[in-house]
């Protein structure tokens, strides 16, 4: 059975830090491609960063240089560390995974598991 769990969000002030754990556990491995998806409040689910299985990273241009998208398969953890938030960081982020880690990409429709999500707020 496969299962992803972000943990990590929270409060944060604008220009602050925060890092993003998912732990999956299941039939994902090393092989399987992985990403890091938000959605704000009212608004549609979009990516932001994702990972290949041999860990290139790719990510939407609005993180591009803040975000960083890391994996460390021994551990079988997904990390995302995210520098000088703003108030449109905010929201519930998810990690994804799909079976084929070749590539890397951002569309939501591309991934077969998800986990629950984890929120970010941030303040000014």
């Amino acid at each position: 059975q496969v299962h992803l769990m972000e943990s990590g969000g929270g409060s944060v002030e604008s220009g602050g830090s925060l890092r993003l754990d998912c732990a999956y556990s299941g039939s994902i491995d090393s092989t399987y491609g992985m990403a890091w998806f938000r959605q704000a409040p009212g608004k549609a689910r979009e990516g932001v960063a994702a990972i290949t299985s041999l860990g290139f990273a790719g990510y939407a241009d609005s993180v591009e240089g803040r975000f960083t998208i890391s994996r460390d398969n021994a551990q079988k953890n997904l990390a995302l560390q995210i520098d000088n938030l703003n108030a449109e960081d905010a929201g519930t982020y998810y990690c994804a995974a799909k079976s084929s880690g070749w590539w890397w990409t951002l569309r939501e429709s591309q991934y077969d598991y998800w986990g629950l999500g984890t929120q970010v707020t941030v303040s000014s």
